[in-house]
């Protein structure tokens, strides 16, 4: 895994465009956000969590919060996609993942605030995600969800995921992607720099 720093933590930070012209800055989480992040899951819909998290959840158990507040702890990775509303940055959305070096797999889960959905923050979510995976040099992403859930499965249809059965559970239907991208193709910009640290960190 790359192993990353705080002070390393904001170069890694994206400006995504959305359809409507707006802008989203999508950087990992920090410590600083666990109050914030907290109350955007307690603002979410009971049917959006439920969706997120495969279950019954009014928020974040303390344990799971610090998980999520922690980049790079137990390899996984928590970004959030923020907004400025009257000044102050909002929480909008956000994605959790992990990368598997045994199998070259990366695995995703994400979410959005329910006054946000439909304005392309998603959509722009899973094409960050994908420049994220090659970084890694992942073969493939994938993510499970409810079958019920079909805002998500749309939305992975629409960015070219396939499906098929999730391995042990038949409520829940697994999406996927191989990435084709070598590591110099990412368009991403700061997962180019990512993509370098990491052939570097290999490489010593």
């Amino acid at each position: 895994m790359i192993a990353l720093q705080l002070d390393d933590l904001r170069q890694h930070s994206d400006m995504l465009r959305l359809r409507a012209g707006k802008s989203v800055m999508v950087r990992f989480v920090e410590p600083r956000d666990a109050d914030a992040l907290q109350d955007y899951f307690r603002s979410l819909s009971v049917r959006s969590r439920y969706n997120r998290f495969l279950g019954a959840m009014s928020e974040l158990p303390q344990t799971q919060l610090d998980r999520f507040i922690h980049v790079g702890e137990a390899d996984g990775f928590t970004m959030i996609a923020t907004i400025p509303i009257d000044g102050i940055e909002t929480i909008v959305g956000e994605a959790r993942y992990a990368f598997d070096a045994d199998t070259s797999s990366f695995e995703f889960g994400l979410s959005i605030d329910d006054r946000w959905q439909g304005q392309g923050i998603g959509s722009a979510l899973l094409k960050n995600l994908e420049c994220r995976a090659a970084a890694f040099g992942a073969e493939r992403l994938f993510g499970d969800t409810l079958r019920s859930n079909d805002v998500m499965i749309g939305l992975a249809r629409k960015s070219g995921f396939a499906f098929t059965n999730s391995p042990g559970d038949w409520k829940l239907v697994r999406f996927e992607k191989h990435i084709e991208r070598a590591p110099q193709e990412i368009p991403c910009a700061s997962w180019r720099l990512a993509a370098r640290q990491i052939a570097h960190q290999a490489a010593v």
